[in-house]
């Protein structure tokens, strides 16, 4: 497992490879900067790009506020470069009716590199990769 952490000490990301569901799980926490989204992203993107898997679980749930201002960097450099990497189905698990949330459902609607849904759940998530890895 790898972590980012803040300058500040906090960990603000947790990257894991689950070899037994062939995904990687990443888990965001805190406040997001620009900075830390896209290291973050990243960071994860590489662990896909070596693992060979097509399935990203990804945990909001613990995010405090939007990361809006990242989204056009999302969207345009992240997920191509994502998809290139193998991307093909991203679960994003978030709390409703957060800000974060409000930032997961207009990431939702833009995106286009790679199917992806929203969750409020875990284990609605992962049944979702399950049936996409099924079908691939």
């Amino acid at each position: 497992m790898q972590e980012l952490k803040t300058s500040l000490g906090r960990t603000y990301l947790t990257v894991d490879t689950d070899a037994g569901n062939q995904w990687i799980a990443v888990n965001w926490q805190g406040y997001l900067t620009a900075d830390s989204i896209q290291e973050g992203a990243r960071a994860y993107t590489a662990a896909l790009a070596k693992s060979g898997f097509a399935c990203v679980l990804n945990d909001t749930r613990a995010v405090r506020g939007p990361w809006d201002h990242s989204m056009d960097w999302v969207i345009n450099v992240w997920a191509p470069n994502a998809a290139a990497a193998g991307l093909k189905y991203f679960a994003l698990i978030s709390t409703p009716e957060t800000l974060a949330d409000g930032s997961a459902a207009n990431f939702y609607a833009q995106l286009k590199a790679f199917d992806a849904d929203v969750f409020s759940t875990t284990e609605e998530a992962e049944q979702w990769l399950r049936r996409c890895q099924q079908r691939a």
